[in-house]
């Protein structure tokens, strides 16, 4: 791509672990120049006083949180802050014409009242929602092509959906017989300091939370059910474990067809992705390892069958600050604007 070419994009809650993704991948994709980082606790600030090891590549100034600076200089604007802020910009920013790629849950719900009974305050923008569209590509993939306004998936939902989606859309399980056992390495948790988020607390400790209530189980249950085409409800279970990155989750469920073998349910995964650059799925006797997708954008996802309980396992791995964050909207980017989808995304981790 020529410089001519090249789209101006903006970084709204730039500061964060997923804003800092996205300002590197975005340095280096081949259709972009990140022409402003924006942030209210952070505004004043040279980017690189925060991230110095980025220094050498970004020279530029987080900025107030402005609209019409916004939209003077932008054409597509990530919207990386904490849940329930970016419903008070999208409207604004959509209604200027910029396409929107928003990271928190604020536009991933098809009904506002359950994003409001799980998240709580007010909206006024059902407009603008009822225009989202949800950011998961191997899903959704045309819609986005065709999208303003994307509300992208987090790590969580993201691992646990690539996960079962073949089950459900094949009929494979029964629904409400799904568990969904999931953990995620500490960034997950940002950069805002936390004391479960201690290394002092955190290390050489394996802790779940969020248990029967964690706010990603109607996200994931929303997906499911439009999958299965009828309501379905899954068990769901975080846990924190003693790692930087990374997001592991295992999936249990009863086979409608207990006679299906493995085999089988490789052949059915591995079509379901055919066209799906950035999920890899595995081969016999092999599970995914976080470690793998540290560092790129894509899903190991790891398929058995256990004929003694008549239950198929998955098991999916992904980088929660990439495929569970910061790459999955640029994913999102490049085919809202009809780009190759893995353009300016990293598919080889650093390993070991």
């Amino acid at each position: 791509m020529g410089d001519l070419e090249r789209l101006p994009v903006g970084i709204i809650g730039a500061s964060g672990y997923g804003g800092v993704q996205l300002v590197r991948l975005l340095m280096d994709h081949p259709g972009v120049d990140v022409v402003y980082l924006g942030g209210e606790s952070s505004a004043g600030k040279g980017f690189a006083e925060l991230y110095p090891h980025l220094g050498h590549r970004v020279n530029l100034t987080i900025e107030p949180i402005d609209i019409n600076t916004i939209v003077s200089r932008c054409q597509v604007v990530f919207l990386s802050l904490p849940n329930g802020l970016a419903h008070k910009l999208a409207p604004s920013l959509l209604s200027k014409g910029l396409k929107v790629l928003d990271l928190s849950a604020d536009y991933r719900f098809s009904k506002l009242e359950t994003y409001k009974s799980w998240y709580g305050g007010e909206r006024h923008d059902q407009e603008t929602a009822a225009t989202a569209v949800y950011g998961l590509p191997e899903l959704y993939r045309d819609r986005i092509s065709s999208a303003e306004l994307v509300g992208c998936p987090g790590c969580y939902v993201t691992t646990s959906l690539l996960a079962i989606a073949p089950l459900l859309k094949q009929g494979l399980i029964i629904p409400d017989t799904a568990i969904i056992d999931a953990k995620s390495g500490t960034s997950g948790g940002g950069r805002k300091a936390k004391t479960n988020l201690l290394l002092a607390e955190a290390d050489s400790s394996l802790a779940p939370y969020g248990v029967t209530h964690h706010r990603h189980t109607p996200e994931i249950e929303q997906i499911c059910s439009h999958l299965a085409s009828h309501e379905v409800r899954v068990q769901f279970t975080p846990h924190l474990v003693p790692m930087v990155r990374g997001i592991l989750a295992t999936v249990y469920a009863t086979l409608q067809d207990p006679g299906l073998v493995r085999e089988d349910l490789f052949t059915i995964y591995t079509a379901f992705y055919r066209a799906s650059p950035f999920v890899r799925v595995l081969p016999s006797g092999t599970y995914p390892q976080t470690k793998w997708a540290c560092g790129t954008n894509l899903c190991y996802i790891g398929v058995e069958v256990d004929s003694r309980t008549d239950r198929v396992i998955v098991m999916s791995a992904i980088d929660n600050l990439l495929k569970g964050q910061a790459g999955q909207a640029v994913q999102c980017l490049n085919l809202m604007m009809g780009w190759d989808e893995t353009l300016g995304l990293p598919q080889l981790s650093f390993y070991p």
